[in-house]
């Protein structure tokens, strides 16, 4: 199957680094006109130094058009989908990518801490989606792909605030989806499992804690960000034209089954 995405303009957000830069640079290989947005690019040292994907990909460089947005901030979204569309003039696909994490058990969580999460994750998805919606109304067509979560399928303890704000991000793709259905416009969310990110820390754990982690997983490995890249791809695509408003799974499976881990022999 060829997914040709060539000249498609794709908005990635939270792109400066992580995920959302290996996001970024592959819609560029498919011949993509992208445009990274983060927060990040006010700040001349990190809108110049290398972005990057995964850990092993660190010095690549984000070779795509690079506009400063906070998502959290109607104002700063509004003029950064106008700056997209003087500059492109139309949005065919928003992947919807930044987010942060608060981490912390309901009794010691704080109130501002649990609505920056909220504002993030949740807001910025929403804002992002509102502002880019009549611009694919008006085309007749696009792709909207929001991040979601494992935590949104099975939470975590101490992570109420995160997974919170992913479920909820799950509801929104499905209401969205048939919302602007009537406009051939496809609404999905993705759920990555676990990707080793300097946030998380996985790679760089004890031995006995990764393995703890990694008994979870049907596919015994670390998750990469070129596997929900991957996946991005192809729901961009027109080979995905029937698929909206759903969760896609893309966690290798963990606890696909109680004990994944006794078919590799452990």
């Amino acid at each position: 199957m060829h997914l040709d995405l060539t000249d498609r303009v794709v908005v990635v957000t939270g792109a400066a680094r992580g995920i959302g830069a290996t996001i970024a640079a592959r819609f560029h290989a498919e011949g993509c006109r992208v445009v990274a947005l983060d927060l990040a690019f006010d700040e001349p040292a990190a809108a110049d130094a290398p972005a990057a994907g995964d850990e092993a990909a660190a010095g690549a460089a984000l070779p795509v058009d690079r506009v400063r947005c906070n998502v959290a901030d109607p104002e700063s979204v509004r003029a950064a989908v106008d700056e997209v569309v003087a500059r492109h003039g139309t949005i065919d696909v928003l992947v919807n990518n930044a987010g942060i994490n608060v981490e912390g058990v309901v009794a010691d969580l704080q109130w501002d801490d649990w609505r920056r999460c909220m504002d993030v994750n949740l807001g910025g998805t929403f804002l992002m989606s509102q502002a880019v919606a009549p611009v694919m109304q008006a085309a007749g067509r696009g792709r909207i792909i929001n991040a979601a979560s494992f935590a949104a399928i099975v939470p975590s303890v101490g992570s109420a605030a995160y997974a919170a704000s992913k479920s909820a991000v799950v509801a929104f793709t499905r209401v969205l989806a048939s919302e602007l259905g009537p406009w051939d416009i496809t609404v999905n969310a993705y759920a990555p499992g676990m990707v080793p990110t300097a946030m998380n820390g996985f790679a760089t754990m004890p031995a006995e804690a990764q393995d703890r982690l990694l008994d979870t997983l049907s596919l015994r490995r670390w998750e990469t960000a070129d596997d929900v890249a991957d996946l991005l791809v192809f729901v961009a695509s027109d080979a995905a034209g029937y698929v909206t408003g759903t969760l896609l799974d893309v966690s290798g499976g963990k606890l696909a089954t109680q004990i994944p881990a006794r078919a590799h022999g452990r």
